[in-house]
Order: C-alpha cells, then sequence, then structure tokens
C-alpha cells in the first residue's frame, strides 16, 4: 500500500513539476555570475574586473510554484594566458555544456571579440542555445544596440535572444518567464528553499576570495587559495578563522598592506557579505601564510577537475 503511494505521488510530481539544467558560458568578464545572482535572486557566484574570478563550477537554484531553474555558472573561457590552472578551467567550461537543457550564451553589448568567437565555436549544434546579450543599459542608442543584436544573431541559429541588464535587474523577470519552456517535466532535485549545491564553508572560502581580487587585481596572481581553519555555528554568530594561502612571500606583504590595512579592509567588507548570506552576526578572522609552489601541487589542481 505505501510503495503504491509513493509510486502515485511520484508519477504526480512528474506531472505538475519542472526541472532542468542551465549553463551559463562566455568569455570573461561579459557577467555571467552577476547574471547567475539576479536569476536566483541572491549572491553565491562572486564577482570581480579580474577575468577568470569564477573558478569552479556552481550551481544556482531558484525554484518558483512548479519550475525548479539549475543555473551552472562557469569559469570565463580563457585564450589570453595559457597555463595549467586555465587549462582546466577551460575544460570546465567544456564539461558544462554536455548534458544540460538549456545553454545561456552570455554576450556583453557592443563588444564582441575573438574569445567571443572561439566561445561560439564549443556550441554544441541542435541544442538549446540562448543569445544573452548582457549590459544594454552600456549602449545608449537603441538603434546601435539592436544593430549589435542583429549582427549576433546571424553568427549561429539561436533559439531566442534576451537582452537584459543583470547588474540592473531589467529584463530578468522576462528571461526566467521564458526559461519555462525548456525545462522538462520532472520532479524537483533540490529542496525548495535550496540555493546551491555548494556548502557553506565554500561560499564563505568564495567570499574572501572575491574580496582579495577586487582589492588587489593585478596585484595577485589566481593560485591562492583559502582555507577555513574554524567554523562554529550558533544562532546568535557564525564564527570563522581562515587561513589565505600565497606562494611567495612577498604576496604576503601585498595582501597584508601597511599596517594590515588591506586585510583589514578584506575582512570587513567579507564579514559584510557573511552576514548578509547567512543572515546572522558574523566574526572573522584572517591570517596569511606561504605555501611555496602549492599553486602547481596537483593536490591544489584536482579541485578544478
Amino acid at each position: 500500500m505505501n510503495n503504491q503511494i509513493l509510486q502515485e505521488n511520484s508519477i504526480e510530481n512528474i506531472n505538475n513539476t519542472h526541472c532542468g539544467f542551465i549553463s551559463i558560458i562566455g568569455r570573461p568578464n561579459v557577467g555571467k555570475s552577476t547574471l547567475m545572482n539576479h536569476l536566483i535572486g541572491q549572491k553565491i557566484s562572486i564577482t570581480s574586473r579580474k577575468p577568470q574570478t569564477t573558478q569552479y563550477k556552481i550551481n544556482g537554484i531558484y525554484t518558483k510554484d512548479n519550475y525548479q531553474y539549475i543555473f551552472v555558472d562557469t569559469p570565463g573561457f580563457q585564450t589570453l594566458y595559457i597555463n595549467k590552472l586555465n587549462i582546466l578551467l577551460n575544460q570546465s567550461v567544456i564539461n558544462a555544456i554536455a548534458n544540460v537543457n538549456v545553454i545561456l550564451f552570455v554576450v556583453e553589448a557592443g563588444l564582441w571579440n575573438e574569445g567571443d568567437e572561439k566561445v561560439l565555436a564549443l556550441l554544441p549544434a541542435n541544442s538549446n542555445i540562448i543569445l544573452v546579450v548582457n549590459k544594454e543599459d552600456k549602449i545608449k542608442n537603441k538603434r546601435d544596440l539592436k544593430d549589435f543584436t542583429n549582427r549576433i544573431q546571424a553568427k549561429y541559429n539561436f533559439k531566442d535572444t534576451y537582452v537584459l541588464s543583470a547588474k540592473h535587474h531589467t529584463g530578468i523577470d522576462v528571461a526566467l518567464n521564458k526559461l519555462k519552456s525548456f525545462l522538462p517535466k520532472s520532479p524537483f532535485l533540490y529542496d525548495k528553499d535550496q540555493l546551491t549545491d555548494r556548502s557553506n564553508t565554500f561560499l564563505t572560502q568564495e567570499i574572501i576570495r572575491e574580496k582579495i581580487f577586487r582589492y588587489l587585481g593585478e596585484e595577485l596572481p589566481y593560485n591562492i587559495a583559502i582555507e577555513i581553519n574554524e567554523y562554529k555555528v550558533t544562532d546568535e554568530l557564525n564564527r570563522i578563522i581562515g587561513t589565505i594561502l600565497v606562494d611567495r612571500e612577498n604576496y604576503k606583504g601585498i595582501v597584508i598592506g601597511k599596517k594590515g590595512e588591506k586585510l583589514k579592509k578584506i575582512s570587513l567588507e567579507a564579514r559584510l557579505d557573511l552576514e548578509a548570506l547567512y543572515d546572522k552576526k558574523v566574526f572573522l578572522q584572517l591570517w596569511v601564510k606561504v605555501k611555496s609552489g602549492f599553486g602547481d601541487d596537483a593536490k591544489f589542481l584536482q579541485q578544478f577537475e
């Protein structure tokens, strides 16, 4: 009797709910992570002007009514600087466009270059590919925006085109509504209130890394790692102690700054974001440690595979 009820509930869920995977791809700095954050209504993917700030594939989950959207944010496909890490990150982009229901190919309004061409060449034939023209606010003349969009549309047989500004949240609701038609009938894969497949520890590490990139920019390489040494949760407070790993002694001084000012700023901004994410007070203490050569270490690189 119980098995029969479970089967009936499963059939009912398949008939009444829709769920699917949507990959977000594009060259660096077209706004992929900002787009995902606005699509799900919560910041879970980090952003900065540094190319390939996003280094891990991260799923953002948005559930509304009978629809569950699973957005897959990916690193920007890098062609300018190639090393072991870039190769792994580029491969993660290629992996992310396989076996998904929809691919959002994001470009920046008014700017098309060789990087876009190389991502375009990755797009599989006969798939649900949607062109997303982001940062529409950068082109004031609507005719120029239309001409640019028409030029890109002619390059591929896109299923649809969304013109929007993720940063200003314009066009986001329209995009979500249009995406419904691409989500197959399926039970939800995640709880209705779940926002990501990643742990709180991972999100904490990413937010700290974002602040480092934002405040230090080109002064530091990509091979920075964050270790969470202590993570204690109470009803009133999340207590977090972490270590920023760099592979050279001079990088340690860059992160800390004169009289510790840069590290204080990184810690403050990260704490504010963490409090907004967890909706509670956060105690955050960060240290900086030199660990020579870890950026080429197999264990470090393995996490990006």
